[in-house]
């Protein structure tokens, strides 16, 4: 009886995650409500959840809002470039597909390609911010650089991403109703604590160990384990 009501008990430990997933989602949303602060939030978000895996963290809400104060001038930057780029990706799109013949296909490839270079540079610029300092154009080579060097990685963070665009698909109308709820309830925290489980592994290749942080090598992190990420011209990526 004493192991059911225990705290250890995996059902408790499970069930303590799904509400920190749920506030810290609510708190990503409603950060990300003014927009220009979505990059913020989401680099916020990806700090607090990294800790998670590492079972490093200790209070969500002050985490995330450390985060947020820290890297935001520079989350803030990434986001208008992210969002201008967007806009410009969905235009460049319609007007290629408004016009005809083989250009009207060429042009449409050649947008498709960039707005999949785009998303994978989304994919992993957030965490990269939360993770590690840099300046924003190496934030962003970097992103590309470990996207392609990782591209396993990648795919399977890819394929988790986009597994809220699925519940749309749904044919029975109250079951999809259910898991739209579940998505705005817990999605986007759920979905970056289990891509942080795979940046864990991605960035643990560029955080040098105790010995190599010793002999100054490598510049200050960001706290006790969060190295600067090098220049891809300083270390292959």
């Amino acid at each position: 009886m004493n192991r059911i009501f225990n705290m250890d008990n995996k059902f408790f430990v499970f069930m303590g995650r799904v509400a920190d997933l749920i506030i810290l989602n609510l708190i990503c949303l409603v950060c990300c409500i003014p927009i220009i602060t979505i990059g913020a939030s989401l680099t916020a978000l990806y700090y607090v959840t990294l800790k998670m895996v590492r079972n490093e963290e200790s209070y969500i809400i002050k985490s995330f809002f450390k985060s947020f104060r820290e890297n935001f001038k520079q989350s803030t930057i990434i986001n208008v470039i992210m969002l201008v780029t967007a806009v410009m990706l969905f235009f460049d799109l319609n007007i290629s597909r408004g016009l005809e013949g083989m250009l009207s296909q060429v042009l449409t490839c050649i947008f498709i390609a960039f707005s999949f270079l785009y998303f994978l540079v989304f994919l992993y610029i957030y965490p990269l911010q939360s993770k590690f300092y840099n300046t924003i154009k190496n934030t962003f080579s970097n992103s590309i650089l470990m996207a392609i060097r990782h591209l396993p990685y990648t795919v399977i963070m890819i394929i988790i991403s986009l597994i809220p665009v699925a519940v749309l698909f749904i044919p029975d109308a109250r079951i999809q109703a259910t898991m739209m709820m579940l998505v705005f309830l817990m999605g986007i925290s759920t979905i970056s604590y289990l891509n942080s489980k795979f940046f864990v592994k991605i960035f643990d290749n560029y955080i040098p160990d105790e010995k190599e942080e010793t002999d100054g090598s490598l510049p200050e992190s960001q706290e006790n384990a969060d190295q600067k990420l090098p220049d891809p011209g300083e270390k292959t990526l």
